[in-house]
């Protein structure tokens, strides 16, 4: 059995957690584009990095952090295009199927994004 430490888990439930009820909030108090500003925050990829940083130091650390930040980037970019498509798809499919056709695009989009920027590495 793998040796998994909870704490970096543990920080990833409570940053990502935090950043959903945040967005949640503002979005009910403040209108939708408000909550999708803080839906966006990065707190799962801060998160991540401080994980990374109690399991790899010095130069093994900026690698894996380099990795991430790459594997981030793709991720970001897809969910532009998956919020383009899910402004359009719910329009014109309703917000169930439309949702569900963003998704789907952005399960297809993130890793030709990746293979076009990174390569087959």
């Amino acid at each position: 059995m793998p040796n998994i430490d909870l704490f970096p888990v543990f920080l990833r439930f409570l940053l990502g957690g935090s950043a959903v009820a945040v967005s949640t909030l503002a979005a009910k108090n403040s209108g939708g584009r408000l909550g999708g500003i803080f839906g966006a925050f990065p707190a799962v990829y801060l998160a991540t990095v401080l994980g990374l940083s109690m399991d790899y130091k010095g130069s093994d650390l900026l690698l894996a952090s380099e990795q991430l930040s790459k594997g981030s980037l793709v991720g970001m970019v897809a969910d532009v295009f998956c919020a383009l498509a899910a402004s359009y798809m719910i329009l014109r499919y309703g917000w169930k199927q439309g949702l569900v056709y963003a998704l789907l695009l952005w399960a297809m989009i993130a890793p030709l994004i990746s293979f076009i920027w990174l390569g087959f590495r």
